[in-house]
């Protein structure tokens, strides 16, 4: 092979790169210009400013995230170095003022945040199949519900016993940590938070993240100690099998829908009808419009009211905005809602061993419903426990990895749709009770 042969391999190598789906030099041409024209000063207000900037850091961030080792493999990858890598921007003045206060106001004042959880909610329960739905929320949810009483109940004790308080270790370690992930968990749980509390959500979400992050490290090395676990003791575990009439819950095949902008549109006016909605309810009814939204949504799709062609364009739709809209929300959490020094001062070794303790009682909780409703212990305390306590979609398939069950995935995805939308109701439920 000639020098120069051998010298144009990485060349070439570097225009195939891509991010975003856009190839590398293309893609740097773009960022160039947003970058310029932020350092410059010149950026405009509102969305057309704030999404191409949210947009090219969250890409790169996620792209530093998804690629280093360590961090992809056990603290949910691009997702916190997005975060925490903004947060910090902020917090030693990288990004100029300027630019902060568009991406803070397009988040907070122009509501680009509760955009995306309506899309999120909506589509993601409608999306779903209805048997599966129905079914699951009999038999299943239990498993669920009782990795998370037992978490909460263990990590409230042993916050108390530890200084730490019990209200405060439930709250914001156990809650957050069961919560079904980042968008529609700590970021929902934030404002639930804040606005029930009278308490700033910024504040609030400072102190999830970090728990978040250490639960999902947490629940996907648990995850390979109860392969191993299951190996040592075969009658814990079905390899891979929940239950031994499996089939009783299971999801049908899915439609091959193609893309229709239609459909889309129709699916983002559900998604914003349905948020409007739940704001209607908590007018009457003392509950967050959140846990009223999703109330709502799942009525709706359980006694099949909707046309199946309105279900498939919110599901497109929620498709649409996570895929290419997740990384710039995430940026803007942490911008306009990650304060970076409370989150250092928020690490202790107190904080360590309750986030610990959270994820071993989701796996008690989980494993003994489980035997009890007829399931493998260990197949139960790592869908209905485990996959409570990671990040949501990422973290399903590392915890589904690490324990070598990826058929477990229709139940992975249960535990993320339906007990992250469940924990926002509990979390409602909670502080109407200690207020």
């Amino acid at each position: 092979m000639s020098t120069a042969t051998a010298a144009a391999m990485p060349v070439q190598g570097l225009r195939d790169y891509k991010i975003m789906g856009i190839p590398l030099p293309f893609f740097l041409v773009l960022t160039g210009i947003v970058f310029l024209t932020t350092y410059l000063q010149v950026l405009p207000k509102g969305m057309v400013g704030a999404f191409p900037l949210m947009m090219a850091l969250g890409a790169i961030l996620n792209e530093i995230g998804d690629r280093t080792p360590g961090i992809k493999d056990y603290l949910g990858g691009g997702p916190i170095i997005i975060i925490f890598g903004s947060a910090a921007m902020v917090t030693y003045g990288v990004l100029p003022e300027p630019s902060v206060k568009i991406m803070t106001s397009f988040m907070k004042s122009e509501s680009f945040l509760s955009f995306y959880i309506a899309a999120l909610i909506t589509g993601s329960i409608l999306g779903m199949d209805r048997k599966l739905l129905i079914r699951a929320s009999l038999r299943y949810l239990p498993v669920i519900l009782g990795g998370v009483a037992v978490a909460a109940l263990m990590t409230g004790t042993v916050g108390m016993l530890i200084g730490y308080g019990f209200k405060e270790a439930i709250l914001y370690i156990a809650i957050p940590i069961m919560g079904g992930g980042m968008g529609a968990g700590a970021v929902p749980l934030s404002q639930i938070f804040g606005t029930t509390l009278n308490l700033d959500p910024a504040a609030m979400m400072s102190r999830m993240v970090p728990a978040l992050a250490l639960g999902n490290a947490l629940a996907i090395v648990a995850a390979g100690v109860l392969d191993k676990l299951g190996k040592s003791y075969p009658s814990l575990t079905g390899n891979g099998t929940l239950m031994k009439n499996q089939d009783a819950v299971s999801e049908e095949k899915e439609e091959e829908i193609d893309i229709d902008y239609q459909l889309m549109g129709i699916g983002l006016l559900m998604a914003t009808t349905f948020f409007v909605f739940g704001k209607l309810l908590g007018s009457f009814i003392p509950l967050h419009s959140y846990a009223l939204m999703i109330i709502s949504v799942a009525v709706v799709k359980a006694l099949g009211i909707l046309p199946r062609k309105y279900e498939i364009g919110a599901f497109q739709w929620f498709r649409f905005v996570m895929v290419s809209m997740t990384p710039a929300l995430l940026v803007g959490i942490g911008v306009a809602y990650t304060n970076l020094n409370q989150v250092i001062d928020a690490f202790s070794i107190q904080y360590v061993i309750l986030v610990a303790v959270t994820v071993i009682g989701s796996i008690i909780g989980s494993g003994l419903v489980g035997r009890l409703f007829g399931f493998y212990p260990i197949e139960a305390a790592i869908t209905g426990g485990l996959c409570m306590a990671n990040m949501g979609g990422t973290g399903d398939v590392a915890v589904l990895s690490a324990s070598k069950r990826m058929d477990l995935m229709p139940f992975a995805q249960i535990s993320s749709r339906i007990g992250g939308a469940f924990m926002l109701i509990l979390a409602t439920a909670i502080l109407k009770m200690i207020i």
